[in-house]
C-alpha cells in the first residue's frame, strides 16, 4: 500500500473513532436548520404576507409571498455553484460553515424584517434579499453536507452515516410543522399576525449560530486533504471549472436522472399530501397534518436501516426497491385516501417507507460516483436544478392537475419519473465500499 493510503486511512480511522458523534451532530444540525427554515417560510406565510407586502389586497400580498418563496428556489443552482466550488477548492467544511451562516443570517433579517406599514416597499425588497441568501445556502448546504459525511464515514458504514442528511432534513421540517402548530394553540389570531410569526425565523437564527460554532470546531475530510496535498505535489494546476464539468458530464446526467423521481414522489407524499387530502377529499386540517407527521416520523426511523442495508448487500439493490415500490404502488395508494386520519397515515406510511431507501443512501451514492477534485461540484449543479426544475414545481402541478379534475394526471407524471431513475440506476455501477480517497 502506498504511503499516502496508510496515512490517508490511519487519519480517517482516527477521525470516525475519536469524534462520529461530534461530526454526525454537526452536520446534522447544520442541515436540520436549512430544511427547517424552508419549511417555517411556508407554514407562516399566511401571517406575515400582510405584514410584509401591501395588505390591502390580501389574495395579492399572499401570491407575492409565494412568489418570493419560488425566488429562492430559482437562487438553488446558483449556491449549488459556487458551493461546490467552494468545497472542491478550499474545503468541504468552509462551505458548509458559510451556507449555514448564511441561512441563520436569512432567518435573523426576517425575524427583525420591517413592516410595509412602517417603510412600505423596502419591506417587500428585504423579503427578496432575504430568501435569495436563503436559496443560496440551500443550494451548497445539501451537496456540501452530502460530501462530507461520505468522505467523513467509515467506508463500510458510508450507507448508514449518510441516511443523517434526510434523517435531520426531516427532523428540522417536522420541528418547525409542531412549532406552527403549538404557536397557533398559544397565540391569538392577532398576536399570530402582529408578531407571533416572527418567533420561529428568530429560534432559526439562534439554531444557525449554535450550528456555525459546531462546524467552526470540525475538521477537514482526510479524502479532500489528500487531494490537495498530491496536487500540491504534482505542481499541476486546477482544471477551469468548464472543464471539470465536462470531464463528469456522465455522472452529473445520472445525478440529475437518480434524483428527477425521488423529488417529486417524496414531495408529493411528504410534503403536499395533507394538502390534497384537505382540498381533494374534504379532511379536517388537524386530522391531514397529523396523519402526515406521524408517517414522516417513521420514514426518520426507516432511514438508517436503508442505510445499513445497503453497506451490507450493495447500493444498487436498495435504489431498486426503492424506485419500483413507490411507482408500483403509487396509484393504489392514492386510491386509498379518504377523509379520515387513517386513509391518509397508512399510504402515506407505505409510500414514505420505500422512498426512504433512495433518500437514505443518495448521498453516498452520489459521493462514489465523482473524484474527490469535482466531487461537491459535480453533485452540487445537477442536484440544485433538478431540486428547483421538478421539486420546486411538483406541488403547484399536483394542485393544478387537482384544479382541472384530472389529479391522474400528476401520478402518471410522476409514476414516469419513477420509471426514468429506475432505468438510470440500472446502469449504475456497483459503488458500495469503494475507496473516496
Amino acid at each position: 500500500m502506498p504511503a499516502h493510503s496508510s496515512t490517508t486511512s490511519a487519519a480517517q480511522a482516527v477521525q470516525t473513532k475519536s469524534s462520529p458523534a461530534r461530526t454526525l451532530f454537526g452536520i446534522g444540525v447544520g442541515n436540520a436548520l436549512e430544511w427547517y427554515d424552508w419549511a417555517i417560510y411556508a407554514s407562516f406565510a399566511p401571517f406575515f404576507a400582510g405584514q410584509i407586502f401591501d395588505n390591502s389586497n390580501p389574495v395579492s400580498a399572499m401570491l407575492a409571498t409565494l412568489a418570493v418563496f419560488a425566488v429562492g428556489f430559482v437562487a438553488r443552482p446558483v449556491g449549488g455553484f459556487f458551493f461546490g466550488w467552494l468545497a472542491d477548492r478550499r474545503g468541504r467544511k468552509l462551505a458548509m460553515t458559510l451556507s449555514v451562516g448564511l441561512a441563520s443570517l436569512g432567518s435573523l433579517m426576517l425575524a427583525l424584517a420591517p413592516t410595509f406599514a412602517a417603510v412600505g416597499i423596502f419591506a417587500s425588497v428585504m423579503l427578496l434579499m432575504t430568501r435569495l441568501i436563503q436559496g443560496l445556502a440551500h443550494g451548497g448546504e445539501m451537496p456540501a453536507a452530502q460530501t462530507y459525511v461520505s468522505e467523513a464515514a467509515p467506508r463500510q458504514h458510508r450507507g448508514l452515516w449518510s441516511s443523517l442528511i434526510y434523517f435531520s432534513g426531516t427532523t428540522g421540517i417536522l420541528f418547525g410543522m409542531l412549532l406552527g402548530a403549538v404557536l397557533t394553540l398559544v397565540l391569538s389570531q392577532q398576536d399570530m399576525l402582529a408578531w407571533g410569526w416572527r418567533i420561529p425565523f428568530a429560534l432559526g437564527a439562534v439554531f444557525g449560530l449554535y450550528a456555525l460554532i459546531m462546524r467552526i470546531r470540525m475538521r477537514e475530510t482526510p479524502a479532500f486533504e489528500q487531494a490537495q496535498a498530491q496536487e500540491a505535489a504534482s505542481g499541476v494546476r486546477h482544471e477551469s471549472l468548464w472543464q471539470q464539468m465536462v470531464r463528469v458530464r456522465r455522472q452529473s446526467l445520472q445525478i440529475i436522472g437518480l434524483t428527477v423521481g425521488l423529488t417529486v414522489c417524496y414531495y408529493s407524499w411528504a410534503v403536499t399530501a395533507p394538502l390534497q387530502a384537505v382540498t381533494l377529499h374534504g379532511m379536517d386540517r388537524g386530522t391531514a397534518l397529523w396523519a402526515s407527521l406521524a408517517a414522516n416520523v417513521v420514514f426518520i426511523a426507516v432511514l438508517p436501516l436503508w442505510g445499513k442495508l445497503s453497506d451490507r448487500i450493495g447500493r444498487k439493490p436498495v435504489l431498486i426497491m426503492g424506485a419500483i415500490a413507490p411507482a408500483v404502488l403509487h396509484f393504489p395508494m392514492q386510491a386509498m385516501i379518504a377523509g379520515d386520519f387513517w386513509s391518509l397515515f397508512v399510504p402515506s406510511l407505505i409510500e414514505l417507507v420505500f422512498l426512504a431507501a433512495g433518500a437514505a443512501i443518495s448521498p453516498a451514492v452520489y459521493a462514489e460516483l465523482f473524484p474527490t477534485s469535482v466531487r461537491t461540484l459535480g453533485v452540487a449543479v445537477p442536484y440544485a436544478f433538478v431540486v428547483a426544475i421538478f421539486g420546486g414545481t411538483a406541488p403547484y402541478l399536483q394542485t393544478l392537475f387537482a384544479s382541472l379534475a384530472m389529479p391522474a394526471a400528476f401520478g402518471i407524471y410522476t409514476v414516469i419519473l419513477l420509471v426514468i431513475s429506475l432505468l438510470v440506476i440500472i446502469r449504475l455501477p456497483e459503488t458500495k465500499g469503494i475507496s473516496l480517497n
